[in-house]
């Protein structure tokens, strides 16, 4: 057992790359993403104890398909999954086929030899598996043999017999998998002889060193949100430089009911450091008059973000060079591939891809690379309360990505009451803690009602509560009926300009979390 192990997975294009990383950080073991154009002697710099080829859409014979340098192998213990699997049989001297036995959705396998991929798992046993492919191998390249087969792939595992090479044929990352963790662990432990010493103590202590280093004795300024990720990231660089954080807590206009009153007085209460508030809100609906996209909606509200910072370190005389925000991981996979890799653009965040190119601020972003749970115990082990950690996600745009179309502020204060109450009434059923996320949008559509026997055509509002662990997949809430109930109730009663209350029942994937 080695300390500090550490991880590297190659993303060649799969949407689950990033579950891959989710399953090894939960058996306590760093790990990072990286695309396939890395060297063989950045690989060996990086050192990693053991490394992971992603699936991905491509075929092995495809014009552009990415390769794996042989000499990688040489580096450390490796998995292939799906594509990776195939790429491996292919480097190796295998024929992989095109097409003819494509497979997606669940199967069942079981194993036909010892293998420390299975540990565990007996021969006769048989175990659910998804699969998502539509090349095959036909044998094992020389060298190798199977460990595992299912009805309709006959090679569905396979090993190196002398070196650590493993490929997999499905996908253990996914939930799908019903003993996907136990694999991915029996990579870990078993092959890679990793050590589970990868905690939020040890983030901290990392990061906290970094900062240090990064920033020196200069001035840093951080946008303060009152979100979790805003305040972790400002409870970390806090930790790090002391007073050479100055916060600045924006009022965009585009905040929930009471918001600015509240995070001014619990950043005050808990965080003690320099806060400065900023009342940007007029600027902020200029930014977005006439604006209904929501590319152009993030685009303007990233480069206001950075004009209002500027303006602000210029009038506090910090004269602060770096930026603190609290992207995270989601954020930044779900702009771009996050280092270069061949993955698809979902949309832009605000603080990812909308950001000004000429702003004058380094950032530091020491929060990039964790998934919302994580960052939620980076903050405890930072000794942050838990009516801060435990929030619900607010996106940066704020509320004017949940007022579908053009923003006004008309519509905001609709939303904004609209969403108090459905909040207030999730918090009176007990059911904030059971959700990952909920929040009202104010639809660019209206709908004919009855009110007090005269005819109404007014807004209507869809409601949103999800269930997730990390932000990347999610499920709807099953709310009691006779909560929604209330809460269409209220909102309709007291929300001047609503007749019409829609829940909407939509996963992620194929939907995302907002609506734009």
């Amino acid at each position: 057992m080695t300390a500090n192990s550490r991880i590297l997975i190659i993303d060649y294009g799969s949407q689950f790359t990033q579950l891959i990383a989710r399953r090894v950080r939960e058996a306590r073991v760093y790990s990072e993403i990286h695309p396939p154009t890395r060297s063989v002697e950045w690989i060996r710099e990086w050192n990693p104890t053991g490394i992971i080829f992603s699936g991905g859409p491509n075929s092995v014979y495809g014009e552009h398909a990415p390769l794996a340098d042989l000499a990688t192998f040489d580096i450390a213990p490796v998995l292939g999954v799906c594509y990776g699997m195939q790429m491996i049989a292919h480097l190796y001297g295998a024929d992989v086929t095109r097409g003819g036995q494509r497979q997606y959705g669940r199967d069942e396998i079981a194993t036909t030899r010892d293998s420390a991929l299975f540990r565990g798992f007996r021969a006769d046993e048989k175990t659910t598996v998804w699969m998502s492919h539509g090349d095959h191998i036909e044998a094992p390249p020389p060298g190798f043999h199977t460990t595992a087969a299912s009805s309709g792939n006959p090679i569905t595992a396979f090993e190196h017999e002398s070196r650590k090479i493993y490929g997999v044929q499905f996908h253990p990352e996914v939930a799908h998998t019903t003993r996907g963790n136990e694999i991915i662990a029996n990579f870990l432990f078993d092959v890679c002889g990793a050590a589970p010493d990868w905690t939020p103590g040890a983030f901290v202590d990392v990061e906290v060193a970094k900062i240090r280093a990064q920033v020196g004795d200069a001035q840093v300024i951080c946008g303060l949100s009152g979100g979790v990720d805003s305040s972790v990231a400002a409870a970390l660089v806090h930790r790090a430089i002391g007073d050479q954080l100055t916060c600045v807590f924006v009022d965009t206009g585009l905040l929930r009911l009471h918001e600015r009153e509240q995070v001014q007085r619990t950043m005050g209460r808990h965080l003690g450091i320099k806060l400065v508030t900023v009342d940007a809100s007029e600027r902020f609906l200029a930014a977005l008059k006439g604006i209904d996209e929501p590319e152009a909606k993030r685009r303007a509200i990233g480069h206001t973000f950075i004009d209002v910072f500027e303006d602000a370190t210029a009038n506090a005389g910090t004269h602060a060079t770096f930026l603190v925000q609290g992207t995270l991981y989601p954020d930044v996979i779900e702009s771009s591939s996050p280092t270069g890799g061949p993955s698809v653009t979902i949309k832009t965040h605000h603080n990812v891809g909308g950001l000004k190119p000429d702003m004058q601020f380094a950032l530091i972003e020491p929060l990039r690379e964790l998934f919302k749970d994580e960052v939620r115990n980076v903050g405890r082990e930072l000794g942050l309360p838990e009516e801060m950690v435990g929030r619900h996600p607010f996106p940066g745009p704020g509320l004017a990505i949940r007022v579908l179309g053009a923003v006004s502020e008309p519509a905001l204060d609709v939303l904004r009451l609209a969403d108090s109450i459905y909040l207030d009434e999730i918090r009176k059923a007990n059911l904030y803690n059971d959700i990952w996320q909920a929040f009202a949008v104010l639809l660019p559509v209206r709908s004919v009602g009855v009110m007090g026997d005269e005819r109404t055509y007014d807004n209507v509002v869809a409601l949103r509560a999800v269930t997730s662990t990390d932000g990347m997949t999610a499920d709807w809430f099953p709310f009691p009926h006779d909560v929604m109930a209330r809460i269409s109730d209220r909102i309709i009663r007291e929300v001047d300009g609503v007749n019409r209350v829609v829940y909407d029942v939509s996963s992620k994937p194929p939907a995302t979390i907002e609506w734009e």
